[in-house]
């Protein structure tokens, strides 16, 4: 519960403040998706994060190549 105020005289301003903080959003990825990946990544030995990673980059670089010519 709540209380009706808070004390907050012995704060500190912008204490936990980082200026050059970078937002990462999660990605929540469908149960089947999560588990093909999860398994191509132990099989090719890389973390997760760096195969979906070089999948959007190769995707990426793809779109552009196809969305130029138009």
């Amino acid at each position: 519960m709540m209380k009706k105020e808070y004390d907050f005289s012995k704060g500190e301003r912008g204490k936990f403040y980082t200026p050059d903080a970078k937002f990462v959003f999660p990605v929540y990825l469908e149960p089947d998706v999560d588990d093909y990946i999860n398994q191509l990544a132990t099989k090719k030995g890389l973390d997760v994060q760096t195969l979906v990673n070089e999948w959007l980059r190769a995707n990426i670089k793809l779109y552009t190549s196809v969305s130029a010519d138009q």
